[in-house]
């Protein structure tokens, strides 16, 4: 086995997802129900019972409304970063300290035999950070709810196998929709959400011939479409020379397992 991983739910409003590697099985993320993330283990033929732990990204409900839950049935350590602890470990009851584990952004941690490189991005939480997962010669890269994507990201997150990229909004429809000035500022600064373009744009400069599929993620329920999110990405690569099989992601089903080869 190399690497293989299933998107369970990806949305702005719940988001769950997971890997793993021979000897390695992580959640990253539990922002549904227990029962909801019991459900989606279930219908992806996947078992939680056999998780080794659990990482998060960010303190977001959309990321950690069922962590507390979770890691409390599945006896499961949890790793995020000191800010994130402080943000979020008011929200998620009781736990023991052999649950409790620190992840330093813009790091690497092994868990047997496999490497994860976490990386700060821009988003409006006390710490975000997202991770790349290594095992022997693949790797797989997941990169949502960031504001825009760096340069320094574009070189962490380079020549991966596959993607689940961000492509959060379309921007006029962002623009002519209901939402708050407010509201639809914060989403389209620095610290907000990348649009379906800007999903492309940067997609063109981390695609290279390692990579075989990108899933295209967070869409927002009021400001995105599946198919408007496929047709914009797709347009950008392929005005760019690049051919790429893209796959959509839902907050309420799990994308069928792959497994990077």
């Amino acid at each position: 086995m190399t690497l293989r991983f299933s998107v369970l739910a990806s949305g702005s409003t719940g988001n769950a997802f997971y890997i793993e590697s021979s000897k390695t099985r992580l959640l990253i993320d539990a922002g549904l129900s227990g029962k909801q993330i019991d459900r989606l283990f279930h219908e992806a033929d996947l078992d939680p019972n056999k998780l080794d732990g659990i990482l998060v990204t960010h303190e977001h409900n959309d990321h950690i409304k069922g962590l507390g839950i979770v890691a409390r049935k599945y006896n499961l350590p949890i790793y995020a970063n000191e800010k994130t602890w402080n943000a979020m470990e008011h929200q998620l009851g009781k736990l023991t300290t052999d649950q409790k584990f620190h992840f330093a952004a813009n790091s690497v941690k092994t868990f047997a035999d496999m490497d994860v490189e976490s990386f700060s991005v821009s988003h409006d939480a006390a710490d975000p950070m997202f991770f790349t997962f290594r095992h022997n010669d693949k790797k797989v890269a997941l990169v949502t709810d960031l504001g825009y994507v760096s340069e320094r990201i574009k070189d962490t997150i380079k020549g991966a196998d596959a993607y689940v990229f961000e492509s959060n909004h379309d921007v006029s429809m962002l623009q002519m929709g209901s939402y708050p000035w407010s509201v639809k500022q914060r989403i389209l600064g620095d610290s907000g959400h990348v649009s379906n373009e800007d999903c492309g744009l940067a997609l063109c400069d981390v695609i290279d011939h390692n990579t075989k599929r990108v899933y295209l993620a967070h869409l927002s329920k009021d400001n995105n479409m599946k198919d408007l999110a496929r047709m914009s990405v797709d347009q950008v690569l392929r005005e760019r020379g690049i051919e790429m099989n893209l796959f959509d992601t839902d907050p309420n089903f799990p994308t069928p397992v792959y497994e990077v080869i």
